[in-house]
């Protein structure tokens, strides 16, 4: 049984999906050029905001019935242009997880989840000096944390080199795998999805 299943969804009477299925506890990519809908997939799989048409399933259930708040930290999503404090990473890990009612977590383990992102910078780096993409890291090392059942990430290295694009990634997937999450990337880097998706969903610009 796939963890989530489309069919006939329409936003905005602009995008039209095809109906398809995202398994559970896979890597599964979302590709396709810019303007085809994969950032506002992930925004509906989540419930951010909601399809005008069709209907969206997640563990055979319509994400219309669930409680919007359970969904969104069961399903996490981390975009592009993520919203840190202005205090420092350590401090940023220790307010985003008091909102979730969660205990601090080492300066240790925070080094840990930092080197998976590729972010492994110092603690007290005030997050208010970094750039767009190293933000975008350190937030979805501060995800990594929360451990939901299935994590979405919306372009989460188009402002990294290939090395250092590559290093994430691998992090990322490993740790999803050995902690069971189910990974949903959106990207427009094809060879990105050819070395670490289990599953590939190709979007054209023809499903607008």
């Amino acid at each position: 049984m796939p963890l989530f299943s489309l069919r006939n969804v329409i936003f905005k009477n602009i995008i039209h999906y095809p109906d398809l299925e995202i398994p559970e506890g896979c890597v599964t990519f979302i590709c396709g050029e810019s303007g085809c809908g994969k950032s506002t997939l992930l925004k509906l799989l989540n419930g951010v905001i909601s399809a005008d048409g069709g209907e969206i399933l997640y563990a055979n259930k319509s994400i219309e019935k669930y409680d919007p708040i359970t969904l969104r930290r069961e399903v996490l999503l981390c975009g592009q242009f993520p919203f840190l404090f202005n205090e420092n990473i350590q401090e940023n890990f220790v307010e985003y997880r008091k909102y979730r009612d969660l205990p601090e977590v080492s300066r240790e383990k925070v080094h840990t989840y930092l080197k998976i992102c590729a972010a492994d910078f110092p603690l007290d780096t005030p997050c208010i000096t970094m750039s767009g993409g190293e933000r975008q890291r350190v937030f979805t090392a501060i995800c990594l944390s929360f451990h939901p059942n299935v994590l979405l990430l919306d372009e989460p290295t188009s402002a990294l080199d290939d090395v250092t694009a590559n290093v994430m990634m691998k992090g990322i997937r490993t740790f999803c795998q050995e902690e069971n999450i189910t990974l949903i990337v959106a990207s427009h880097n094809k060879v990105l999805a050819e070395s670490y998706a289990d599953y590939t969903i190709s979007l054209a610009g023809g499903s607008r």
